[in-house]
């Protein structure tokens, strides 16, 4: 029997549990990739990249099904639907015997992961509005925040004393103590009375609505480009550090401090955007982000693809920060004309922002050599088409009679 009126902090702690399984789930890998398609004998070592672009591949048809399906089923349903398939996918993870199972099972974990993580979300919009939701929301992103930060760390500790199949037993655990929570402890936040039934022709429908608006689809691109050059250094990250720079050892250490960079920026963008808005903040970002990398390139170029470590550490660092400011304040500005379908719209924009990081990143990340000139391309390439996507949106934000000049909006 569940428990009604569940205390304000236990609620908060159970969301950003829900909202944190999708980052452990990727960055407590990353430390072990290597030895996963090692021992799994994979064919190439590039291949290891498909252990985090497998979860990737599932998160972004989760996406798209879970979110709209919760409003017509209710949350805690869609969320149970979830947890099973991410136990499935962590379970077939455990006994896999060979590498295309191992990455099976990380695609249908990531399947099962986008339930808790978008379902979550709404069950805050369920429960609060206003200031409250941003206090709880606030809460939320503090532990999402801390998760790439000690992730790696959880999982080189698993791999310095037992096997890395323990860590999808401890992914298994922690989707139990997420259910059972759940079930026991917390309410149905969508009454049956404002459900809405599940239509795939609402869906295509608000699909149509995001590709015909500009500002919609330029900044659902923009954010597809931004992640897509991060999904490149997800995969790449542990060939990168762990081998290429011989820091094995550290590897939780480099990753760890570049998430710091990423937290601060989320806090920093918190206080920075009602002062200097979205679109001024977004535009120095970018601009940051293009500039940073074109030195990177530079130093590639010195360094024939192997610049030292501690010239690219306060590059990397500032990339990272200027990430940061953009993906919340990119998302925002791709939903602002879908305030009448934004569940519908979310789910689409998420989907295909998703499917575009997903084959710039994983094109680019398997270009990898040994050198960081794929790297180096991929964020200075993808940064330069997520400021063409983000100009023709703001060029076409505000409606204006046939002939007349564009608008400066705040030009990218």
């Amino acid at each position: 029997m569940t428990v009604h009126h569940t205390p304000r902090a236990e609620f908060i702690a159970l969301i950003a549990l829900l909202t944190a399984m999708v980052g452990m789930s990727i960055d407590t890998m990353l430390p072990g990739i290597g030895i996963m398609a090692q021992e799994l004998n994979a064919a190439h070592s590039n291949d290891r990249q498909f252990i985090i672009l497998g979860f990737f591949i599932g998160i972004t048809f989760g996406t798209l099904i879970f979110g709209p399906i919760s409003d017509s089923v209710g949350r805690k349903p869609t969320i149970y639907a979830g947890l099973v398939f991410f136990i499935a996918g962590a379970a077939i993870c455990y006994f896999a015997s060979n590498f295309p199972m191992l990455v099976f099972g990380r695609v249908l974990q990531g399947f099962g992961a986008s339930s808790p993580r978008s379902v979550s979300m709404a069950m805050v919009r369920d429960n609060a509005s206003g200031a409250a939701m941003a206090r709880i929301m606030s809460f939320v992103m503090s532990v999402f925040m801390l998760v790439p930060i000690f992730a790696p760390t959880i999982g080189q500790f698993v791999l310095d004393h037992g096997s890395w199949r323990l860590i999808f037993e401890g992914f298994i655990v922690a989707a139990i103590i997420a259910g059972l929570w759940l079930h026991f402890r917390q309410d149905e936040t969508l009454h049956p009375e404002i459900r809405r039934h599940f239509s795939i022709s609402a869906l295509v429908a608000s699909a149509g609505e995001v590709i015909r608006s500009p500002v919609s689809l330029g900044y659902t691109i923009a954010v597809g480009a931004i992640f897509g050059a991060f999904l490149c250094y997800l995969g790449t990250s542990q060939q990168i550090f762990a081998e290429q720079y011989n820091q094995g050892e550290y590897f939780s250490f480099w990753f760890g401090g570049f998430a710091v960079a990423l937290a601060s920026a989320m806090v920093f963008n918190g206080r920075a955007v009602m002062k200097l808005g979205m679109r001024t903040l977004s535009k120095w970002a970018l601009r940051g982000f293009i500039f940073v990398w074109a030195i990177m390139m530079v130093l590639c170029l010195m360094f024939h693809g192997h610049p030292p470590l501690l010239a690219i550490t306060p590059l990397l660092l500032g990339s990272f920060f200027c990430s940061g400011l953009l993906f919340g304040n990119y998302n925002a500005m791709a939903m602002e004309p879908m305030g009448h379908i934004a569940g519908m719209a979310a789910a689409v924009s998420g989907a295909l922002s998703s499917l575009i990081s997903l084959v710039l990143g994983g094109i680019t990340g398997q270009q990898y050599d040994g050198t960081l000139y794929p790297l180096a391309g991929a964020f200075l390439g993808f940064g330069l088409l997520a400021w063409l996507a983000s100009e023709w949106a703001e060029r076409n934000r505000k409606e204006r009679p046939a002939g007349a000049p564009a608008m400066d909006a705040g030009h990218l």
